[in-house]
């Protein structure tokens, strides 16, 4: 982020930062990012901050925002190679309020992208973004689950297991509960579901990796996805901007 803002400006580039962050807009872009991305961020000290944010005496350094919030999508170093560092989506959003062509060349890269998509891979978006990650989901099973003796036929139910322990945390009901109590309809419950659910089926999908990685038993995995998938969802049937991802219903 500091190089970006040296592009504004070369000999202020740090109350650039400070500037972006004293908007509005941006308070609440971090506390959306890090609240469905960061499951330690502090909501209370972050609604503390959105409070004050828009009055003439507010000010907000990227230190203050972490130490007050446990924030991670920020980190500030000091010293010789020390500077203001963010993840890609954060950089790409100060990016965009710094030049305004860029913005734009973002919003036509990401069209572009999006029909070539469309066009080799017939691509449904709303279904396609829930396997995007399952992939590294499955990786992560065969490592740390998977002895090397079982089966195939084992190494199945293992998947099929884990597969429900996501089912689980966010419908509340396994595959096979739900094709018992829907005996009409084809497909499956991740099928059926909606765009915010297949947008923290996504995430959950990756946090449940990380969890098996770290020997998380199965019941305490189910139980912390089901705690942060009640957290997203909450965010995501709130958040508008959801609705240019329903192209699949369209």
């Amino acid at each position: 982020m500091t190089d970006i803002a040296r592009y504004r400006d070369a000999e202020r580039g740090d109350y650039i930062i400070q500037n972006w962050m004293r908007n509005r807009n941006t308070i609440e872009f971090l506390g959306i990012w890090e609240q469905l991305n960061n499951p330690d961020f502090n909501s209370i000290e972050f609604d503390g901050i959105r409070k004050q944010a828009g009055l003439n005496s507010f000010s907000l350094t990227p230190k203050r925002w972490i130490s007050q919030t446990g924030a991670i999508g920020i980190i500030a170093k000091t010293g010789r190679y020390g500077g203001t560092f963010a993840h890609k989506d954060i950089a790409f959003e100060f990016a965009s309020w710094i030049s305004v062509e860029f913005k734009l060349y973002l919003i036509k890269e990401f069209q572009r992208l999006k029909e070539e998509e469309f066009k080799q891979l017939g691509w449904d978006i709303r279904r396609n973004l829930a396997k995007i990650n399952y992939r590294i989901h499955t990786d992560a099973i065969k490592e740390n689950l998977i002895p090397p003796e079982l089966s195939p036929q084992q190494i199945n139910l293992v998947y099929a297991s884990e597969a429900d322990v996501l089912n689980m945390a966010l419908f509340g009901m396994t595959a096979k509960q739900w094709r018992d109590s829907h005996p009409g309809d084809k497909g499956n419950i991740r099928d059926y579901a909606n765009t915010s659910q297949l947008v923290c089926l996504s995430n959950l999908e990756n946090l449940n990796a990380l969890f098996i990685q770290e020997k998380t038993p199965q019941p305490e995995r189910l139980r912390k996805l089901n705690q942060i998938a009640i957290q997203q969802m909450g965010i995501l049937t709130t958040d508008t901007r959801l609705r240019f991802l329903k192209v699949g219903d369209e």
